[in-house]
């Protein structure tokens, strides 16, 4: 696999620079003054919450001291895979390492799988449930026996790249105000050759209230969950996971953000995703269903009772409109697709009003209302509109560059 090239190198300042100027530098004929002064303060608020780079070579790849680390590996019927799981955690170099497996009652051989590991290997224990909780619950039991100063989160499916949680410790012990770092990780189906990059070419920190106001901003998850590495002691002064469906991640990663700095990994896969039809992530979830699960993540998070009452008011505030951005989007692309006026664009402005009171005030808000003068027939032969798709296209494919080349 050809390794990306640093983003201190020339050829990727010049693709900063272009995605940059792509992101600000929209037609302002494209836009309407809301959003004009939306990303006026975006770049206010970037300049204003600095972040801290560090580039090769000033990057260590492994810690100067060796720290243990905990990795929690949850497990339900993935005996096929535990095993992979299991000796990715166990090969890590660099770090003194111990694997806590939970069994969320596994009705295929796991636990049998898991015995053999435990007794083939004393960094190995096993927490063996009778009822399953769910991968929230299962992931608290095994934080329970932790004891590392570092903790990874697992689930049996997915892998750890070599070197992966030195790299992730090494930012750690430099910047001690970080409670979480992460990377970039390999997402893969069988059968496939795994080839992952394996130096780390910069380390990015920013201020946790920073990273969690972008996360407000844009809406989505940007962390898969097995190039995380959290610290122990923030993990635990915020607590464990919460019980949500889908976003019980999610809730966690801004949790964690709302409470310390934020670590990203430059220039290395921190970790391989399998990708397969009995993964969790795999299984289906409408697009109103993941906007609402979006949703009560933010929600849960800002109305806990902790953090600054004021801070936690406005960035659900964000959050919320974001996310009700997002609905009018979707409705505006169904119109321009010829499906507006339909079961499904009712289904998505229902839940754009359930969350932001005034829609027309966010910046779709506009497209959203010629699609509805024109109606689901004319709507979709407009110029404005399919130009319109054509610039949610080209943001999408932006930020999924940005998200492998920089993390948010």
């Amino acid at each position: 696999m050809r390794s990306c090239p640093s983003r201190f190198s020339p050829a990727s300042r010049t693709s900063s620079r272009t995605a940059l100027w792509l992101r600000y530098r929209t037609p302002w004929s494209c836009i309407d003054s809301r959003q004009f002064c939306a990303r006026r303060a975006e770049v206010k608020t970037a300049k204003l919450h600095a972040t801290r780079r560090v580039r090769a070579p000033r990057v260590r790849q492994t810690p100067i001291r060796m720290p243990r680390v905990s990795v929690v590996i949850t497990n339900y019927n993935y005996e096929r895979y535990l095993r992979q799981a299991v000796d990715s955690a166990l090969s890590q170099r660099g770090v003194a390492v111990d694997v806590v497996i939970v069994d969320d009652a596994s009705s295929d051989g796991s636990v049998l799988l898991a015995g053999s590991l435990v007794a083939a290997d004393p960094r190995v224990t096993l927490v063996a449930r009778t009822q399953n909780g769910g991968p929230a619950s299962a992931f608290n039991d095994g934080l329970a026996q932790t004891t590392g100063e570092f903790v990874v989160r697992l689930d049996a499916d997915d892998m750890l790249t070599p070197g992966s949680i030195a790299r992730a410790a090494a930012l750690a012990e430099q910047f001690p105000g970080v409670g979480l770092v992460y990377g970039h990780p390999v997402h893969f189906a069988e059968p496939m050759v795994l080839r992952h990059r394996d130096q780390a070419r910069s380390w990015t920190v920013w201020p946790g209230r920073s990273w969690l106001e972008r996360r407000c901003q844009v809406g989505h998850n940007c962390i898969t969950s097995p190039e995380v590495l959290m610290r122990a002691s923030t993990l635990r002064s915020v607590g464990g996971m919460r019980s949500l469906a889908h976003t019980h991640d999610l809730e966690l990663w801004l949790r964690m953000a709302r409470a310390s700095d934020v670590g990203w990994v430059g220039g290395a896969d921190q970790a391989w995703h399998r990708e397969h039809s009995g993964s969790l992530s795999a299984r289906e979830v409408d697009v109103k269903r993941d906007l609402e699960e979006r949703a009560s993540a933010f929600s849960t998070l800002f109305t806990d009772g902790l953090g600054d009452t004021a801070q936690n008011e406005r960035l659900l505030r964000i959050a919320r409109a974001t996310l009700a951005n997002e609905a009018l989007t979707r409705t505006t692309q169904a119109y321009s697709a010829g499906r507006g006026a339909s079961p499904e664009t009712d289904c998505y402005l229902h839940y754009a009003r359930g969350i932001h009171a005034d829609l027309d005030s966010l910046p779709q808000g506009r497209a959203l209302r010629r699609a509805q003068r024109l109606g689901p027939v004319k709507a979709r032969y407009s110029p404005n509109l399919l130009a319109h798709a054509v610039r949610h296209r080209a943001a999408l494919v932006i930020g999924r560059y940005r998200w492998r080349s920089t993390g948010v």
